[in-house]
């Protein structure tokens, strides 16, 4: 069985010119990308399989990350169902110099995992072993209910 920790992932993007609007800080579309990415990756850690995405609950750009700083993704699967994986994705603005984080973006993501053929496909049973594990999926299932 996968436990929520086992399922935690986070992730690194420098903000370049190119990911960048004409405000001089990271289009919302590649912040979308990023965790959209992230977010099937830590799917796929708990279905052992494909996953695709199905569903984005409650995406809110907070504040802006400026070009140059970094974009941090985290991502964990919090819950599950019969096909489905529920994820929460954060993004953080971190200076490359200081190491200092905010965050900047909070959502819900729902994946499903698909066979070969890309039909839905059962998931395994997501554990909590652990303070940590229990205090992320409860962060998450509060976060979920006050959208």
């Amino acid at each position: 069985m996968t436990s929520v920790s086992d399922t935690y992932i986070e992730n690194r993007e420098r903000v370049q010119p190119d990911d960048a609007n004409n405000y001089g800080s990271a289009h919302g579309g590649n912040v979308v990308k990023w965790m959209d990415e992230v977010g099937a990756m830590s799917a796929m850690r708990l279905a052992g399989t494909t996953c695709v995405t199905a569903k984005i609950h409650s995406l809110s750009f907070d504040r802006p990350i400026p070009q140059g700083d970094i974009c941090v993704i985290e991502s964990y699967a919090y819950a599950t169902g019969r096909t489905s994986v529920r994820v929460r994705l954060r993004a953080y603005r971190e200076s490359p110099r200081t190491g200092d984080r905010e965050q900047t973006t909070d959502s819900y993501f729902v994946f499903v995992a698909v066979d070969e053929e890309v039909g839905p496909t059962e998931v395994g049973e997501l554990t909590v072993e652990s303070d940590r594990c229990e205090r992320l999926r409860q962060s998450a299932l509060e976060g979920e209910e006050a959208e």
